[in-house]
């Protein structure tokens, strides 16, 4: 596809243009279980053996490509400390999609994102998409978590489950684009004027769109 000199896609006359859909999603879980380095992976590439604790919430976006529909995320990963639990109903409020993520080598964590997910599924948006990630799969010699126990959780629950690692990149993508498979890509028959997680994928116009991501080219 040929690009203009600032970089956006030109198309063809007469062809169609790529739809865009725009989803607000966020990562709960208890601290240090990695949710910010899946984040960092997921949206840079990146991973960091030492990354700093969160403060309040951080915000990034990121976009995904499916057949002729770009996915864009904006991204809210939320503090996992105690103190802040009182601020997460501000972020996954409104959200259509949540990653809620817990350290298979911590049975502890495994709990509280049991929590997290009979929060969701009291407060959030009915239609909300919540996937379960058990992070840090690298570390599977020090596992406390068995896979199978965390699948049949998930399954009970109507959960995307897959266990991941920010340090391998082990799922990081998968989770995301099984997210993004999950999501309706269809405004709501009122055109989703009503706003609120449950009124769809808020669509962008062309000069809206972001610049295509890697996996656009």
């Amino acid at each position: 596809m040929a690009t203009n000199r600032s970089g956006a896609a030109q198309r063809p006359n007469g062809a169609p243009q790529t739809k865009v859909c725009q989803f607000k999603l966020v990562l709960l879980g208890e601290s240090a279980v990695g949710k910010s380095s899946l984040v960092l992976r997921f949206v840079k590439g990146q991973f960091h053996e030492y990354q700093e604790s969160t403060i309040g919430a951080a915000f990034l976006t990121q976009t995904v490509c499916l057949d002729d529909i770009t996915v864009k995320f904006e991204i809210w990963d939320t503090a996992g400390q105690e103190r802040y639990h009182s601020l997460a109903p501000m972020y996954y409020r409104g959200a259509q999609a949540a990653i809620v993520v817990y350290d298979i080598t911590n049975q502890d964590t495994f709990g509280r994102a049991k929590n997290w997910v009979k929060e969701l599924q009291r407060q959030a948006s009915p239609s909300i998409v919540i996937a379960l990630a058990g992070n840090k799969s690298d570390l599977a010699a020090k596992r406390m978590v068995e896979f199978e126990e965390a699948q049949a959780y998930a399954d009970e629950n109507g959960l995307l489950f897959m266990e991941t690692s920010a340090k391998t990149a082990m799922n990081v993508n998968d989770i995301f684009l099984a997210i993004a498979n999950k999501l309706p890509k269809s405004e709501s028959g009122g055109g989703g004027g009503g706003g609120g997680a449950g009124a769809g994928a808020r669509r962008l116009n062309d000069g809206d769109a972001p610049r295509a991501s890697s996996c656009c080219k």
